[in-house]
């Protein structure tokens, strides 16, 4: 083998061109480009900031250099060093850009997704895309270019709109039986489009911060060590991918604790609860109806119980801790328990109505009464709505 030698580069951002003549790389707010079988200088351009995304056209012509903080998108061209392009967004932001298949079209997407710009190089036209959603694969272009399919949101429900590549009008619109469209792919003879959902709806994680004892709402404990400040936690919708916390089982022991060691069913059926001994701090929740995970609720400690309650799909979970945390289809919520000391609820088991909850400790024991359904729904719309 023989290697060449090092030349710099920042935030990865190193390409061929499609036609493997060159080798575009970024050095913070500088382009090189260089000849891919030499690795010659032929280009040097300097961009407004530091570059982030960098694309090559299809035709290998000319190249795009995104830079997402500045809202500006720039472009170069190899054949006319001296020609070069400015586009911004201004207020609306930029979170991704692309090149069209012609290669003489670029599309930005806004902040917060709320629309796509197409921006030609040629006429110097403009047209507006609205309703892109946030996913992984949220725009494909058939190998021929002449089509492009775009995942959208609209309504809390999840659409697919085809377009022509040639004037950028609508062909067709139609919804999708999705829960949470994660991306749509053509086929690669552009007379079929593939369409998949999300594997899960929303991952809920634990977020924890610390705050001085007199805004607590309850007594502090009576021997205090340290630093005046105790914690509160809330529920946080977790970005995708997430990646959870695993424990490698003992290989070395007999009968290691491994795989799903406890589970159980909502009351009305539609619901199973379950946590992986490998993962302890995780808690799933499966849809039975539909056969497919809806949830994680992702703790910062080991999981020690849950339980559902009797009359409606609400579970409750405690890890050991001094807070109890409660589940249903409209969110979660984490609750801290008062009184005096370190209440550490090691299990719980529900009233028969529903309405109260015993939390267990390894000495104590104390009630946790519910408030009304109205109640629960404004506590989980704030701390975990997954709406």
């Amino acid at each position: 083998m023989n290697f060449s030698e090092v030349f710099k580069l920042s935030s990865l951002l190193c390409k061929f061109s499609p036609d493997g003549k060159y080798l575009a790389s970024c050095v913070q707010y500088r382009l090189v480009v260089r000849d891919a079988s030499t690795l010659q200088i032929l280009q040097l351009y300097t961009c407004l900031d530091q570059i982030q995304h960098l694309e090559w056209s299809a035709d290998s012509l000319f190249i795009l250099c995104a830079l997402y903080k500045r809202g500006l998108v720039q472009v170069w061209s190899l054949e006319q060093p001296e020609w070069h392009c400015k586009i911004d967004e201004g207020s609306a932001g930029l979170v991704a850009s692309c090149w069209s298949p012609d290669g003489r079209h670029i599309l930005n997407t806004t902040e917060f997704h709320l629309r796509i710009t197409v921006w030609s190089l040629c006429t110097k036209s403009v047209s507006y895309i609205k309703y892109p959603k946030a996913c992984q694969q949220g725009i494909t272009f058939t190998r021929d270019g002449r089509y492009l399919a775009l995942a959208e949101r609209r309504d809390c429900r999840d659409y697919v709109s085809i377009f022509v590549c040639s004037d950028w009008q609508l062909l067709r619109h139609f919804d999708t039986d999705t829960q949470d469209l994660a991306g749509i792919e053509w086929a690669p003879n552009g007379c079929v489009l593939a369409v998949w959902d999300s594997c899960l709806e929303v991952v809920y994680k634990e977020a924890e911060k610390s705050l001085p004892l007199g805004h607590l709402a309850f007594p502090p404990p009576r021997a205090v060590a340290g630093p005046l400040t105790s914690s509160e936690s809330k529920y946080e919708i977790a970005s995708m991918p997430v990646s959870l916390q695993t424990l490698k089982p003992a290989a070395d022991r007999a009968n290691p604790r491994i795989g799903v060691g406890a589970l159980a069913f909502s009351p009305d059926n539609y619901f199973l609860a379950t946590r992986n001994d490998s993962v302890p701090n995780a808690v799933w929740i499966w849809d039975i109806r539909k056969l497919r995970p809806l949830a994680v609720l992702e703790q910062l400690c080991a999981v020690r119980a849950f339980q559902w309650g009797p009359q409606q799909p609400r579970l409750a979970i405690c890890t050991g801790g001094s807070k109890v945390y409660l589940w249903s289809p409209a969110g979660c919520v984490s609750v801290q328990v008062p009184g005096e000391g370190d209440f550490q609820v090691l299990s719980l088991c529900w009233h028969p109505s529903g309405d109260s909850l015993a939390l267990l400790s390894k000495d104590h024991f104390c009630l946790c009464f519910l408030e009304t359904e109205e109640g629960m729904r404004t506590a989980f719309g704030q701390q975990g709505d997954c709406t």
